[in-house]
């Protein structure tokens, strides 16, 4: 009797840890965000259970009794909304506000439900649906006083942002340069701000933007232009004659030249002729803001050699680099050919010419080498006989 009592409250107990296990729950809930008009703003959602939960939108505009619930769907407000999911594992979900207005600003509901009688109002259970909110602010943009606004053709510039009516207290501020934060730049709260450029080039041309760490952070730009900084890919460029040649020039700077031109130097005095993108079927010029190719086709040995001059011209100036173009002979890989064999013939007929003119010496050395030992002998009798006289 206790073995079957205890065997039932096992069995209860599993069952409700089962039913409790396929139950829609959250692991990430919306979070509450600040932003400014024109910005975008992104609500994550994510929910398990068993089956995989359905999830939606909604958007809570107003207080009770007044408010007003709406159904967000992809594309909603002029497709201004962005709803992306995904049911796996467990179910994803993402909400994407581009674009933000203040009428964009309320409560937005996640909810989840995997229960197969949700969408059935005959059928009310329990609980049909489980919720999370999160609440969107949308500020106007705060004035931000900047001075210059714009700085061109200057060699120094102190920049200024003055914020006069932040959204929440400042907590501090930071310069960034096309999108990165300029070092040493982050400082204590406050509604004045300056950066002092020193020297204005290429290096340190570029949109300056200062921002003020409030809720949500707020920021103004300032552009610093410089002439464009123009220099060739490569300063001499070799191809053979009938090939194709590509000339390639790079700009750097702030702005990019929004105009490429490209010349062609004479050999001796005289001004130098525009080359002229479809003008021919010689030359093709291809451009982007940051980089100019000129191909030179059908290369000729008399007519493409030579200096060419790439120009980049900008709102705030312009700028000019040179490359020299060598054409070789269509013979010109055979020549290295041409001469180790000549090399190799001279060297043979070297050696032929004086293993011929040895020989005959070889032959008078050794006879000599062969007499001598003869003369030496007799020598040496004769020293022999001598001695044995003197000593009779």
């Amino acid at each position: 009797m206790r073995r079957k009592l205890f065997g039932a409250i096992v069995a209860i107990c599993i069952g409700w840890f089962q039913a409790e296990a396929y139950t829609a729950s959250f692991i990430k809930s919306p979070l509450s965000q600040m932003k400014l008009i024109e910005d975008s703003a992104e609500l994550d959602c994510e929910v398990i259970g068993n089956p995989i939960p359905e999830v939606q939108w909604w958007f809570i505009e107003g207080e009770e009794p007044d408010e007003t619930v709406t159904q967000l769907f992809d594309g909603a407000r002029e497709d201004r909304v962005r709803i992306n999911a995904t049911y796996i594992h467990h179910a994803t979900s993402t909400l994407v506000l581009t674009n933000l207005m203040l009428n964009d600003t309320g409560i937005y509901e996640c909810r989840a439900s995997n229960d197969p009688d949700r969408n059935d109002l005959r059928t009310p259970p329990k609980v049909k649906w489980i919720r999370s909110q999160a609440n969107v602010i949308v500020f106007e943009h705060p004035d931000i006083m900047t001075n210059p606004t714009v700085v061109n053709n200057l060699t120094s510039a102190t920049l200024s942002c003055n914020l006069t009516n932040p959204p929440s207290p400042i907590r501090g501020h930071y310069w960034t340069m096309n999108g990165k934060t300029v070092k040493e730049s982050k400082s204590d709260s406050s509604s004045y701000v300056e950066y002092r450029i020193d020297k204005i080039d290429y290096h340190h041309a570029g949109i300056y933007e200062c921002v003020f760490l409030s809720d949500p952070p707020v920021n103004s730009s300032i552009e610093v232009k410089a002439p464009p900084h123009v220099a060739a890919y490569k300063h001499s460029e070799s191809a053979n004659e009938k090939d194709k040649a590509a000339l390639v020039c790079v700009s750097y700077g702030y702005p990019l030249p929004t105009d490429w031109s490209w010349y062609k130097h004479p050999e001796g005095e005289g001004e130098k002729r525009p080359i002229v993108n479809g003008t021919s079927e010689k030359y093709e010029i291809k451009n982007t803001p940051n980089k100019t190719t000129l191909y030179v086709k059908d290369l000729n040995i008399e007519e493409d050699m030579g200096v060419y001059e790439c120009l980049g011209t900008s709102d705030a100036g312009k700028a000019q680099a040179k490359i020299t173009l060598r054409v070789r002979s269509q013979l010109a890989a055979l020549w290295p050919f041409l001469g180790i064999v000549a090399e190799v013939i001279i060297l043979v007929t070297i050696i032929f010419i004086y293993e011929k003119k040895r020989k005959p010496d070889e032959i008078t050395d050794d006879d000599d080498s062969g007499a001598a030992p003869l003369k030496s002998n007799a020598a040496n009798h004769k020293d022999k006989n001598v001695r044995q006289r003197n000593s009779n």
